[in-house]
């Protein structure tokens, strides 16, 4: 008999595990559909000696002393921030747009005061703000929104963003000064020996037990056990009882080049021509030194692994309402980007997590109390009305 079982061994799924195991010394079987730990932040070696990312690349960044703080009991760190650059009229200009993506990309020597004007100048105020057009187009107008935003957008969601919700676009800011850096967290690190060795840490307790390969539906009338943790998508656990709910997906393709670096910086967006959106080199993410290295193009698609959550009206209707129908299902719990339709961070995952440990452990507690008193209450009348008028059981 296991107290938990978590499907998912991702963020989400491996933080309740280790809190449940170590803190509350539970039994737990963390299983995952796929055959390895760490969910989409996945690394590995390639052939040549390489550390990449399977699914993408993953930049960890948080605002969170909290989330911090938790990790790094599974790791050190290696400080890194990240820098992107777009390739925009034959340029490659510095992305989120601040004073020297403008000064680049029109020739301009503009200060910070004069690049605020500059996008004051630019933008078209479009009230209520609902859509991720409106987001840009409010912030710095239609023209750096075709270049930057549009074709980007369109390739990523296979949708205008005229047709998406406002938090999308509104995820990337825009800048008035000269700050290149993708992230400005205050904590903003990679995991020293990767993202796959710090979650071989975090599940390193005696009381977890991990299965893979292996998904829900085989094993829930198999392997006893009193409560669930489902990371998955939330809509499958239903059997899409109130149909699917959308999702985009990417293919990875990756390169290896004879040659210490092909960029110039980490990540490098496509947003207009080609067919991917990005290519990541992943020396700079990782700093590891080698004669060669390797970079991953992104190719976002409609079919596969359920990555983006995608933000429409629709969609946060149909989740509303599996929302609904979980909270009527005893001893299982809903969580991670999958479980709750919503797209995070990993930070965020992890804060995600830690809180809702603190909610199983609240709920448990008052579920023992109760079930104390009326222990209690049972021994009072039993004393009271027993028949033989004695004060013992």
């Amino acid at each position: 008999m296991f107290d938990f079982v978590i499907a998912g061994a991702g963020f989400a799924g491996s933080v309740l595990a280790e809190r449940l195991a170590s803190q509350a010394n539970k039994k737990v079987l963390l299983i995952d559909k796929r055959n390895h730990i760490g969910g989409n932040t996945f690394d590995y070696y390639n052939s040549d000696g390489i550390l990449v990312h399977k699914y993408g690349p993953h930049i960890f960044h948080t605002n969170s002393r909290n989330v911090f703080d938790y990790l790094s009991m599974f790791t050190e760190w290696r400080p890194y921030e990240h820098h992107v650059l777009a390739s925009v009229d034959g340029q490659l200009v510095p992305i989120p747009i601040n004073q020297n993506t403008v000064n680049c990309l029109y020739g301009l020597d503009l200060t910070s005061e004069e690049v605020s004007a500059f996008f004051s100048g630019k933008s078209e105020k479009k009230y209520p703000v609902k859509t991720s057009e409106d987001v840009v187009i409010n912030a710095v107008g239609k023209e750096l929104y075709e270049k930057f935003f549009k074709g980007y957008t369109k390739k990523q969601w296979d949708l205008d963003p005229s047709e998406l919700d406002a938090s999308v676009t509104a995820r990337v800011p825009t800048r008035t000064n000269r700050d290149n850096r993708y992230f400005t967290d205050i904590y903003q690190s990679m995991p020293l020996h990767g993202y796959t060795k710090m979650f071989e840490n975090i599940l390193a307790h005696p009381n977890i037990k991990v299965m893979l390969n292996t998904s829900y539906e085989e094993i829930k009338n198999v392997i006893p056990h009193v409560s669930l943790i489902f990371t998955g998508a939330i809509d499958s656990y239903f059997d899409y009882c109130y149909g699917r709910l959308p999702y985009r997906s990417l293919e990875f393709k990756f390169e290896t080049h004879d040659a210490d670096f092909i960029q110039s910086t980490g990540t490098v967006n496509y947003p207009n021509t080609q067919a991917y959106t990005r290519i990541t080199e992943f020396k700079y993410l990782t700093g590891q030194k080698h004669a060669k290295t390797s970079v991953v193009y992104e190719y976002p698609k409609a079919e596969g692994d359920p990555y983006y959550p995608i933000p429409r009206p629709e969609n946060n209707k149909m989740y509303k309402k599996y929302e609904t129908l979980a909270e009527t299902v005893p001893h299982v719990y809903f969580t991670g980007r999958l479980g709750t339709y919503k797209y995070y961070n990993m930070d965020q995952v992890v804060g995600q997590s830690l809180t809702l440990f603190k909610r199983i452990m609240q709920q448990e507690a008052a579920t023992e109390h109760k079930i104390a008193g009326a222990g209690i209450e049972a021994k009072l009348v039993n004393l009271k009305y027993n028949p033989n008028g004695s004060t013992t059981e």
